[in-house]
């Protein structure tokens, strides 16, 4: 007989001033020293721009059996990367975009990297895994940067091909003068 658990009502079981620790599982290892020069749409940039991406390193730490977690992750094409974006302080509630003109917009309709938890997310394809250290190519994180998490991409769960983008949509050219094939080097 299958075991069940009781209904629990957890809608209260969180105050909402509490407040929440993450340990670190590894560390980037980047060709980005700075921030300034560090792509922010890397996927964006290979495929308009026909640029090379950058390949990267994750390297998770040693004493909590990250090999056996890595298991099975190989056989994915892509994988999202939690991380915190530990050099950024501050952050504002209205930020202008780079390819907003001269709108300010609500910091969570943006992808700005300055937010209230630093917390960012990235699609990197993978490249391979040896041991502990996960190849990486797309990097768009800066050199040191610590990771909270790796999971697998999934397409039929992860790709919303016909999601609205807000305003976003409204652009002329969403992507910017900086992106358009015409300006390859």
């Amino acid at each position: 007989m299958k075991r069940r658990k009781a209904n629990q009502d957890h809608r209260f079981a969180v105050d909402a001033l509490d407040s929440y620790t993450f340990n670190p599982i590894g560390i980037v290892h980047s060709p980005y020293t700075e921030r300034f020069g560090t792509p922010r749409q890397p996927t964006v940039v290979e495929q308009v721009v026909g640029e090379g991406a950058l390949d990267g390193r994750i390297e998770l730490f040693a004493s909590q059996n990250f090999e056996q977690a890595l298991e099975g992750l190989d056989g994915f094409e892509y994988c999202w990367v939690l991380s915190i974006m530990h050099l950024n302080e501050g952050w504002k509630p209205k930020v202008r975009p780079p390819r907003g003109g001269d709108s300010k917009r609500g910091l969570f309709a943006t992808r700005s990297p300055h937010r209230p938890n630093p917390i960012a997310l990235s699609a990197l394809k993978l490249v391979g895994i040896e041991g502990r250290n996960v190849h990486v190519r797309g990097i768009d994180l800066i050199d040191g940067t610590p990771i909270l998490d790796l999971k697998p991409y999934v397409p039929y769960a992860d790709a919303f091909p016909n999601a609205k983008a807000g305003w976003i949509d409204q652009l002329e050219d969403p992507l910017g003068p900086d992106f358009h094939p015409d300006n390859e080097p």
